[in-house]
């Protein structure tokens, strides 16, 4: 298997991440196109430093004359969506927009835990510079560029002390960087030098693309190593962080017998609402989404004895994680509700999913003939006769292939069930037969 290996024996940060990735052949003038396709006269500079004798590439942006230090000095703040904007609105390939954005969104839920505010209302500081803009979509086209198979990480070196930041001195590692490690695999320790070593950019990319971490370096075979440098010079070791593209061999796990889908849950308690608000609400928040794509995925009102003995419920949502702020604010559109909980869900498992058509030949019962006035016999025994009509039919399976499941579509037997005045759970089950022989 092909694998990328990095060693942040000093930590990583976005820079350091793309001066490695270009330093083991990632195409540049890819990254370089990227960069500048954010649309703010951004450009990748590119040379070759030395730290503590090791060369490595050195990646800044300068943008209309303004070098990296300088902008530093001068940067501005950006709010979330202002930067989430710039790479949604660029002319960037769908990939690295994902990606990008993917990496952002992780920057920016730790930000807003540890400042206990809305992401959507958050303005960034250190992070608010092209400079991020620039490590986001860099780093995203060059790995996408190089597609290795698997990721892997050693321990991620943090540093030790204090940070300056626009909030003051903060303990390392930062308190956003440790928000991002917290809610991943990554192995990471202290030290190696005093200061900070790992940025919460850094911290993102790694969640975002390692899919493991160890203790030590994989066996392997190496066929190329790659060093990308830090801004200064540490006193013991060099700031680099090293990149190695090879092979390794692994053995070849089961496959997974379930899918994985990313969500997040959320709930309200209500205990002032009518029924008939509560069935508009589940209608609303299904209209939402489906399944498959964004937005609400399923809805449940669960009752429940409140405060001081009363009755009330709990509505529970699942969402795609991208759409829980918009879902929460229906809710309490709907409802009145003055709060909404974000669950700390991860991820679900899912079956994968099909939706069909199938053919079902219908006819009329007995019992429903000898009931039908005389002036309706005629129309009825046209209806006796069997016809074929259309039933969707949803089927589902394991990521095997398995069949797991094989379900007619509501709305669908209900509408024939009516036509045709049968009953709808002998529509359900000749749709569900049907569809089985068909998948044998």
């Amino acid at each position: 298997m092909k694998a990328l290996v990095f060693e942040p024996f000093s930590g990583a940060s976005g820079d350091m991440v793309i001066g490695s990735l270009l330093d083991l052949g990632a195409d540049e003038s890819k990254v370089r196109d990227a960069v500048s396709g954010l649309g703010f006269d951004l450009e990748l500079e590119v040379k070759e430093v030395k730290r503590r004798g090791v060369v490595a590439k050195k990646v800044e942006f300068v943008s209309e004359g303004e070098s990296s230090a300088e902008r530093k000095r001068n940067r501005s703040e950006r709010s979330y969506k202002e930067i989430a904007n710039a790479i949604k609105d660029s002319g960037l390939t769908k990939e690295v927009k994902e990606n990008s954005l993917g990496v952002f969104e992780k920057i920016a839920t730790a930000e807003a835990r540890v400042h206990g505010e809305p992401k959507e209302s958050l303005t960034f500081h250190e992070l608010g510079a092209l400079d991020t803009l620039g490590d986001l979509v860099g780093s995203s086209t060059a790995f996408l560029d190089l597609r290795p198979e698997t990721v892997v990480s050693t321990p991620i070196s943090v540093g030790s002390g204090f940070v300056e930041t626009e909030h003051g001195l903060l303990p390392v590692p930062a308190p956003a960087a440790l928000e991002i490690l917290k809610d991943t695999s990554l192995l990471f320790q202290g030290g190696g030098s005093a200061g900070e070593l790992l940025t919460p950019t850094g911290a993102a990319i790694f969640a975002h693309f390692v899919q493991r971490s160890q203790p030590f370096l994989p066996r392997m075979r190496v066929e190329r190593t790659g060093y990308g440098a830090g801004s200064k010079d540490l006193p013991r070791t060099p700031n680099v962080l090293r990149a190695i593209f090879g092979e390794i061999e692994v053995e070849e796990p089961a496959p997974p017998l379930l899918l994985r889908d990313e969500v997040a849950v959320l709930e309200t308690n209500l205990d002032n609402v009518t029924g008939e608000v509560l069935g508009n609400l589940v209608e609303v928040l299904m209209a939402e989404g489906d399944a498959e794509a964004g937005g609400v995925k399923d809805v449940a009102v669960v009752p429940a004895q409140m405060k001081k003995g009363r009755s009330g419920q709990i509505v529970k949502v699942i969402v795609a994680p991208q759409d829980a702020p918009r879902i929460a604010h229906r809710i309490m559109q709907e409802t009145g509700s003055l709060g909404v909980r974000v669950m700390q869900v991860k991820q679900r498992f899912v079956a994968e999913r099909e939706q069909r058509k199938v053919k079902v030949k219908i006819g009329g019962t007995e019992k429903e003939q000898e009931k039908e006035k005389e002036q309706e016999q005629a129309k009825e025994k046209e209806q006796e006769k069997e016809v074929e009509v259309e039933v969707g039919v949803k089927i589902g399976r394991d990521a095997r292939g398995n069949l797991l499941s094989v379900a007619a579509e509501f709305e669908d037997a209900k509408r024939v069930a009516r036509e045709r005045k049968v009953p709808l759970k002998e529509v359900q089950r000749l749709a569900e037969e049907t569809a089985r022989k068909s998948l044998v």
